[in-house]
């Protein structure tokens, strides 16, 4: 049961809280189908472009330091508001970039924006909830919010073809202003005064330094964070793999990107009940066990040159583990912060975006005109996961 009360209703609370995460998904996931275009329009070369999502993820993982002692020190909402105005701004500057260097520069300052959203709602779930309702209310978040990965593709698409791809950066500035109008109208202040933590880079590091302590803590928000870093090695080669190495079209990509969020969606749904029947734990465990198990039939697909009709279904398998290990990994590793909630949902989303960071540019360096660099990153990246996990689950 939620620990304090809320001024709106519960629906509306998860509906917002999931439109003020889902920061990352169109700020990605809308470009990505004409990211081909881009690179004539900037004159540039691929292994460029995927270095704007890759500096992206690494503004998302400096972000979670910033705002983590913020949230604890002055309350959720103004970092949150603070951060959502920067990612509005940065969106508009954007749409007005002139060259490839500029706009990388630009969306370094769209992440260090939108991290406060991604960070601030792990913090305020966490105040409101038990560990239990935690884990099934980051479930439910996360089937609202992965309706973000669905439409933004479909809709990057449709606008890049008949609108340009600045269309697509004003789309992300009306989003943006939706989401400061939500977090200064709908979202609540869940941190009370007396809770709140003083500023400084002593009492910030000691944060640090208990929960970086926790094995309870370490263990679950590293696994999860391997896992995830997966999904970011997809995001990164996936325009390449599908539209130029095997000739799918914008919109084809656009479909098939939104076919794998939907397996997102369908394993929080299943998480959900599975977690009145069984403890958290176990379905993480189980939920790794069998993302180690695909990433290694993914390598195995690949180098026999499988057609897509079988690779695309191993890779849904592959992502749609992916909705039992994000919101339970999260929601086993905030139960272990304490007092420190903010400085923890910072370490998680800090882990999770500096691994996102360095899979990514890992797969836009090795670029190779083939699908094997983002494929042996999301392999390595899955068995590691599993590895941290078992190894200190033996011990």
């Amino acid at each position: 049961m939620p620990i304090l009360r809320r001024p709106v209703p519960f629906g509306v609370l998860v509906t917002v809280l999931a439109i003020l995460t889902a920061f990352a998904p169109f700020a990605t996931d809308m470009y990505l189908p004409g990211m081909s275009l881009m690179e004539g329009a900037f004159q540039t070369t691929p292994g460029r472009m995927q270095a704007t999502v890759s500096v992206f993820f690494l503004g998302l993982a400096i972000g979670q330091v910033i705002y983590g002692p913020l949230s604890d020190r002055f309350g959720r909402k103004p970092p949150l508001l603070a951060g959502t105005v920067i990612y509005t701004l940065a969106a508009l500057a954007c749409a007005w970039a002139s060259s490839v260097e500029m706009f990388i520069a630009l969306r370094l300052l769209q992440a260090l924006g939108g991290a406060a959203g991604m960070l601030i709602v792990r913090a305020i779930i966490s105040d409101l909830f038990d560990r239990t309702e935690t884990a099934r209310v980051l479930s439910l978040m996360m089937m609202v919010m992965m309706l973000a990965p669905i439409i933004a593709p479909l809709a990057g698409g449709w606008l890049m073809v008949h609108l340009g791809w600045q269309s697509i950066f004003w789309f992300m500035f009306g989003y943006g202003l939706l989401c400061v109008a939500l977090a200064l109208w709908c979202v609540p202040e869940s941190l009370p005064p007396a809770r709140r933590q003083p500023l400084g880079f002593a009492s910030t590091f000691e944060a640090y330094r208990s929960l970086l302590g926790q094995a309870a803590f370490v263990v679950p928000a590293l696994a999860a964070g391997l896992a995830m870093a997966s999904m970011f090695a997809y995001i990164t080669g996936s325009e390449f793999v599908f539209i130029q190495l095997h000739g799918l079209t914008p919109q084809q990509y656009s479909a098939l990107f939104a076919f794998n969020a939907f397996g997102i969606i369908l394993a929080n749904l299943i998480n959900r009940r599975c977690l009145l029947r069984w403890p958290v734990e176990r379905i993480m465990g189980m939920a790794l066990a069998a993302h180690g198990a695909l990433g290694l039939v993914l390598l195995a697909v690949v180098g026999t040159a499988a057609p897509l009709m079988v690779f695309v279904p191993a890779l849904w398998l592959f992502i749609l583990t992916l909705g039992f290990i994000g919101a339970n990994g999260a929601a086993v590793a905030m139960g272990a912060t304490g007092r420190h909630g903010g400085s923890g949902s910072g370490l998680i989303g800090l882990m999770q975006f500096s691994l996102a960071f360095i899979v990514s540019s890992t797969v836009a360096a090795t670029q190779n005109g083939t699908a094997y660099p983002m494929v042996l990153a999301i392999m390595v990246c899955a068995l590691v996961a599993c590895g941290v996990w078992f190894a200190a689950r033996r011990h």
